[in-house]
């Protein structure tokens, strides 16, 4: 990035990185379907694989997100958006499948007055600070 230009918000991740143990039979099959040029390396087979599994229960996990009452996808709380809930009154239930971030500006004190539940099906994405302020809430 050269020198004048500014980066006014860091871009967040479109994705998070997993581990997963495979025994060395499975890993070999992975490979096998690689190198016969199936998929192009393994992180291509497991992602195929799992978008699969997703689209093959696809009917089930609409049910469960409208029952479940969750956000899907990404949904961003600023220090703003708590800063009008606790000038209403409210108290947030954070309710996300998929990645929910809370604000860098977003003090521990604030969140703690304003968040009364967290639930993330995914990623949370805040400070260690908030996220340590926020531990008896999360689900």
């Amino acid at each position: 990035m050269p020198s004048n230009v500014q980066e006014l918000r860091p871009k967040s991740p479109e994705t998070e990185k997993i581990t997963i143990n495979l025994g060395f039979v499975d890993l070999g099959h992975v490979d096998l379907m690689v190198q016969e040029g199936f998929y192009s390396n393994r992180t291509d087979f497991i992602r195929t694989a799992i978008r699969n599994q997703l689209e093959r229960h696809a009917d089930v996990v609409r049910q469960s997100t409208a029952r479940k009452s969750l956000d899907l996808g990404l949904r961003n709380y600023t220090r703003e958006n708590l800063e009008a809930a606790r000038r209403a009154g409210e108290m947030l239930h954070i309710n996300v499948l998929g990645l929910a971030t809370i604000a860098q500006d977003v003090t521990p004190e604030l969140a703690r007055i304003v968040i009364a539940s967290v639930s993330v099906l995914g990623a949370l994405h805040a400070t260690p600070a908030v996220k340590a302020a926020l531990a008896d809430r999360m689900r």
